[in-house]
Parts: structure tokens; sequence; C-alpha cells
């Protein structure tokens, strides 16, 4: 075919909804087109705040692809004959949001994810104090080959990853072999930087290590790829850059099907909040939150919430219905709660939110401790909510009554006692919050911060997010 090169492109294929574990062939969805060779092509992502730098793209013969969804998972997951390996490491102090977004993201794409610890032991604490449980320690990592790895940030997590001369080796041959890298927030400054890695690379990073950066290489967007590196600035740009790496991965096609699953709309644009009824939620002590979750619920939610409110120095109590602190989330990220439900219930809260996630909203809806806090808090008056498939819970125990609220697109059918309000995004109705959780759970976070402290503190806690703060809340 002379200078011409074969490229195979998947031809994204409309499928019923998933409901149980299946697989639905995309075999005759593939289409073979002859392309001129891109030995070396300069690429703008369509994509707003993306940037390549001129890079050689090599062919990667993909296996035939096919969508399946895990009996505790909300999302098909597209999956390859060849699978893409990927390890993202984590230490003491790893940014959170990064972390689990990255592992959420590669996951429903297909990608087989090691979440390996730098520390000598499997769990490990985060920098805003979510408790995490690795899969393996670094050092069986050693000796395998990845088709990725992706570093998360994080203070002092990106320090404890330099410090591991098992990863450094790990980094450096995925480097010389010219294989897909990444890092978000502080590790490119902090990790990478001193292992040598950002050599004439156009690098971007968290504002505030910015300056740490080689000046003439140094670049002011959300994304930025390198040859096979990639690089991001923090946790409100974790979607962007994990979406990039499962483009490069596996193609733009399963990127925007993973885009839409997880109700990124409209290229990353300020969302549709609302709100009615308004009622002050200000309290003259720390706000006390009580984050109940399950095995299947949605690790991205649970996480996030977390992570935000405790930035906003809010008390967060994040509790198990199950009978073990560990949960395991629905891309399978491994989470160890701070009680159980039981003695968590021993104390009083000023707000109950309850995260997502098919299996783990049915979990959350059979725990009868749950239920109880649940109408004493509605009887009070004190403020509650949820994300995602949640809001059915609330619904069911009967707490929803005349308020309005977001709802989940798969929850659409069946009689409601609520007014659901069509786009929005995050709703607070009185002491009612909802929102469509996974990715406008950021928005959803801050709403919360915004009535309990001011616009001023949640506007703070998203400029250490590098998340561009909402609009306000349009009153009704």
């Amino acid at each position: 075919m002379g200078s011409l090169g074969l490229a195979i492109s998947v031809i994204a294929c409309t499928s019923p909804t998933l409901t149980d574990t299946r697989r639905i062939s995309l075999m005759g969805c593939v289409s073979t087109i002859i392309a001129p060779s891109l030995s070396s092509v300069s690429m703008v992502s369509s994509s707003p705040g993306v940037k390549r730098s001129a890079r050689s793209f090599k062919f990667r013969a993909s296996m035939s692809p096919s969508i399946e969804t895990r009996p505790d998972s909300d999302v098909g997951v597209v999956s390859y004959a060849t699978t893409k390996k990927v390890l993202i490491p984590i230490g003491y102090g790893t940014e959170e949001i990064e972390a689990v977004v990255l592992v959420d993201v590669l996951r429903r794409a297909g990608a087989e994810v090691t979440v390996a610890s730098v520390e000598q032991k499997l769990d490990v604490e985060a920098s805003s104090g979510t408790k995490l449980l690795a899969d393996v320690l670094i050092s069986k990592c050693a000796d395998q080959v990845y088709d990725l790895v992706a570093l998360p940030g994080g203070m002092p997590g990106a320090v404890r990853l330099r410090d591991c001369e098992i990863l450094e080796k790990i980094m450096k041959r995925q480097a010389e072999d010219k294989r897909l890298y990444g890092a978000i927030s502080m590790a490119p400054a902090i990790t990478l930087l001193p292992w040598g890695l950002l050599t004439r690379k156009r690098t971007t990073g968290h504002p505030a290590f910015f300056g740490k950066l080689p000046t003439f290489w140094a670049v002011k967007t959300n994304i930025q790829i390198s040859g096979e590196l990639t690089t991001s600035r923090g946790p409100g740009t974790s979607f962007q850059f994990a979406l990039s790496l499962v483009e490069q991965l596996f193609g733009e096609s399963t990127a925007k099907s993973v885009e839409e699953s997880l109700l990124l709309r409209d290229g990353y644009q300020n969302p549709k909040n609302e709100e009615f009824n308004s009622i002050d939620w200000s309290i003259d002590h720390i706000p006390r939150v009580l984050i109940p979750v399950a095995n299947g619920s949605e690790e991205v939610e649970v996480v996030t919430i977390s992570d935000v409110l405790r930035r906003a120095k809010v008390d967060v109590m994040v509790a198990s219905v199950e009978r073990s602190l560990r949960i395991t989330a629905s891309q399978g990220t491994k989470i160890i709660t701070d009680k159980l439900i039981g003695e968590a219930a021993e104390s009083s809260y000023d707000l109950i939110i309850l995260p997502g996630g098919h299996a783990g909203s049915e979990r959350l809806q059979k725990s009868k401790i749950l239920k109880k806090l649940l109408r004493e808090q509605h009887q009070s008056g004190q403020i509650f909510g949820a994300t995602n498939t949640s809001s059915a819970i609330l619904h069911k125990h009967g707490l929803l009554k005349e308020k309005r609220t977001t709802v989940y697109p798969s929850e659409t059918d069946g009689p409601t006692n609520h007014l659901i309000i069509e786009g929005a995004e995050v709703v607070i109705d009185g002491n009612v919050i909802t929102s469509l959780g996974l990715a406008t759970v950021t928005k959803f976070s801050l709403a919360i911060v915004s009535k309990l402290f001011g616009h001023a503190r949640a506007r703070s806690v998203s400029e250490g997010l590098v998340h561009e703060y909402p609009r306000h809340l349009t009153p009704s």
C-alpha cells in the first residue's frame, strides 16, 4: 500500500439497555479504512482544554470488542480480547479523587487496572482521609509490562511515589519503551521531574506547583499530551485526564461511550443547578455528615463527596451497612470505612447523604438502621439528600413527597410523589438535595458547601480542586 497505513476504527453500536450480566458482540460494527501514514502528526483534540504536541502514533491492533456489565455495576464496560493493562500506584497522602476517578473510568473502558501500594501495607490513607485498599504491593509489579502507568497527585502522596525506587524503575522503563504514562496535579513536578521524565516534554500540572515545572515547556492547559506522556492539573480535571488516556488506549469511540455513561455533558460546561423553597442551612458548630455506603456503591461519588466536604472542614463519617468495614465499590475499588452503620447510628448528623450505584443503592435500601436514621432526619427537619440511583431510596421511604428532585436517567419510569426537574444536575428543595451523580457529584458537593458556609468557602475549595466554580444556584 506504499505510504498508506491500515487503520482500524471501531464504530460504536447502539445497544439495548444492559440490566443483567451479558455480552453483546460488536462484530460487524468494525470498519476498515485506508488512511495516510501517521508517523508524525500534530493533533488538536476536539475536547476543550486539551493540547497535543507532535507525536508518533503506532498502530495498536485492537481485537474485536464487546460490551458487558458487571452484576454490581451501573454501566456497560467495553472489553477487548487483548486487554490493556494499567498500573495506578498510590501512597500515603495520594489525592483520592484523582486515584479513584482514574481507576473507575479506565475500568469502565475495559482496562485491567491494578492499584499498587508503594507503602509496606495494602491499606493507604489518602490526602483527605479516605482509606483505600490496594490490590497489590508495588513489588509485585516490578517485572510486569503495562500499556499505561498513571500517577495520581496529592501531598505527600506525590513525594511517596517519588521515593519509591521500584516505581521509579517501572516508570523509566515505561518511557524508554515508549509506552503510555501519565501524571496529574503535583505528580508531574514532584515525581516525574526528579526522575528526568519531563525532558523536552510539554507539561502541565497543579497551579500551586506550576512554577516548579521547566519554564519553557510548562503550559497552562487542563490536559497536555506530549508523545507518550499525558499530564493534567488536579482533581477537577480528573475525568478529562482519564478520558484522554482511554482515548489513547482504546480509541475515540470508546472514550465517547464512557464519557456519556459518566453523565459528562456539553463539553464540561457549567451545569444547571436549581433551588426551590430556600432555607438557611448554616449552623453554629462544625457540620457532621453521614455517608452510608455498601458493596456496589459508586466509588467516585463516595470519595468525591467526602473529599470535598473534608476540604471545607466538615466532619465526615463514612459508614458501612455491610458486616465489614471494607466495601467493594461498583468498579472494584476497595474502601475501608470509618465505622459500621450500627455504631455510626449512635451519633446525630446535620446531613445524611446517600451515594448512588445500582447494587449499592439496593443494599442501602435494605438497611433497617439507615431507614430509621433517614426517617428521624426527615421528622426533625434536618438535611438529607442523594445522588444517582439513591434518590429512589428516599422516594421508597416516603421522604420526597412534594419535593423537587433530579432523577437518574434510568430511573425515570414509574409513578412518583415528587416533582422531577428535567435537565437539572443539582436540585435543592428546602432541606433536600439531589444530584444526577457520577461526573456531576463535584458540583453537588460544592452546592452543599455553599449552603453550609457560603459561596466564598465553596469557591476556595473549588479553586483547590482546579474546578471551575459553578454559577450560583438559581432561585425559583
